[in-house]
């Protein structure tokens, strides 16, 4: 079992397997150290990691973990003091208690050449003392969606085996104990959430991601400009969210424009992602954008929108969330983007289901058929930047997961392909896929476009 707290995290742009992961990990590694005896400490950067580390600010990410910043409570402003005074000074305050030496450039090693042995997204800390000898030696895995685990040791805080009054491992053990309870796949999830926190602190905490994903959302509409990085790409949502604005008071108005809001939802979230700013992992950063763009079209769109199917969209979205995590992967360097706007999308749908009033039938039902059509998406973001094509991938995430609740309540919840047998089928197209798919930039767009 994963809680829904575990999946929707708040943190910084622009990726959760690049940024908020190694920043986790760095922060880990850094408390557990005797800072006293440490005069300098070293960060190897494998896999995808490596290859796309620097478009996805990884090397900003490792420098604030190791001086004990976290993504959930990072201060961005003190944020940039500290990397630029790494960079300027060459000096770092180790887990933010003792000062050493620290040069990112030196200190922070991408390593194109070491395969990593169990997974792409691999991270390799040492700390030294003056004479150079070894304190300590860690490895961690950055597993998607801001996961992270040590190599040879348990999940830990993710993923970790506990006490749920309704644990299940698929969704053919999710439906059938809801139904022998007779419980809504929500209230599943809330009465296992309420046996580890209490019922206010689940409300209370749902409502704190809900107000996350919106104030990104609009934050992201109020923004325009050029995004960091250097491909030059500008911000569209303020400007197409001012038009379509505009263009509301008008008679004529056009059938799909419904869609275009929900497009403009979903790129205001993951334009704000791509300038580093504070999002939620809905699984991953790379897809924020597509669950508040659903979220956000169920509240102001849909009749009877209410608070209380917010949340239920958040429960029912997490439990399809969690079979993901759990038999498959939500890492674009393990599986590809399916596994992330994918994934984001089959969540999203099941949650738009659930908040319509869809039975338990229709929700998985809608949830495979969303990610039913994102299967073998690559993960292939053009200079390492989470910018294009993810920005636009969220927006047509979003779409077909309406299209998918849709299609589900306009049916009886009976299909023949089960959400387990594409979770399968998900994790043997990821296998299959070459690496260079996998969110290295060494295939797809990333090697076709030609920037003018």
């Amino acid at each position: 079992m994963i809680s829904v707290f575990e999946l929707f995290k708040i943190g910084v742009g622009p990726s959760s397997s690049h940024t908020v992961g190694p920043m986790r990990a760095a922060a880990a590694f850094a408390a557990s150290l005797p800072t006293e005896r440490v005069a300098s400490v070293r960060a190897t950067l494998l896999g995808s990691l490596a290859f796309t580390g620097k478009g996805h600010a990884t090397d900003r990410a490792v420098t604030l973990g190791l001086a004990g910043q976290r993504p959930d409570t990072l201060d961005l402003a003190e944020a940039d003091i500290i990397v630029r005074a790494a960079r300027e000074t060459h000096v770092l305050p180790l887990a933010g208690r003792r000062r050493i030496a620290f040069d990112p450039a030196r200190d922070i090693v991408f390593d194109y050449v070491t395969t990593p042995k169990k997974h792409p997204n691999t991270l390799l800390f040492a700390a030294f003392e003056a004479n150079g000898s070894t304190v300590a030696e860690q490895t961690w895995l950055s597993v998607g969606g801001g996961f992270v685990v040590r190599e040879g040791e348990a999940l830990g805080e993710e993923g970790a085996t506990q006490n749920y009054p309704f644990a299940f491992r698929d969704a053919a053990d999710l439906l059938q104990i809801a139904a022998a309870n007779q419980l809504s796949i929500a209230e599943l999830m809330r009465r296992n959430e309420i046996a580890l926190l209490g019922a206010e602190p689940v409300e209370a905490r749902l409502d704190k991601i809900l107000e996350a994903m919106f104030a990104c959302l609009d934050r992201g509409l109020l923004e325009d400009g050029e995004l960091p990085g250097g491909l030059k790409v500008k911000r569209r949502a303020k400007a197409v969210f001012d038009r379509l604005n505009a263009q509301a008071g008008r008679n004529a108005r056009p059938a799909h424009e419904i869609m275009d809001f929900v497009s403009v939802y979903a790129m205001a979230v993951n334009e704000e992602n791509a300038a580093g700013g504070r999002v939620v992992t809905a699984p991953t950063n790379g897809a924020a954008g597509v669950i508040p763009a659903v979220l956000r079209y169920y509240r102001d769109h849909c009749e009877g929108a209410s608070q209380e199917g917010l949340r239920a969209f958040l429960l029912t979205a997490g439990a399809i969330g969690a079979l993901f995590k759990l038999n498959a992967s939500i890492s674009g360097a393990e599986v590809g983007c399916q596994g992330e706007v994918g994934v984001a999308s089959s969540m999203a749908a099941a949650g738009l289901c659930a908040a319509l009033g869809g039975s338990n039938a229709q929700i998985e039902n809608a949830a495979e058929i969303a990610m039913e059509h994102h299967l073998g998406m690559t993960c292939d973001p053009v200079g390492g930047l989470v910018q294009i094509p993810c920005i636009e991938r969220n927006a047509f995430g979003a779409i077909k997961a309406i299209a998918a609740a849709s299609l589900a309540l306009h049916g009886d919840g009976s299909h023949k392909v089960s959400l387990d047998s594409v979770i399968v089928t998900m994790r043997q197209t990821g296998a299959d896929m070459q690496t260079k798919y996998k969110e290295t930039s060494l295939g797809g767009l990333a090697v076709n476009f030609v920037e003018c």
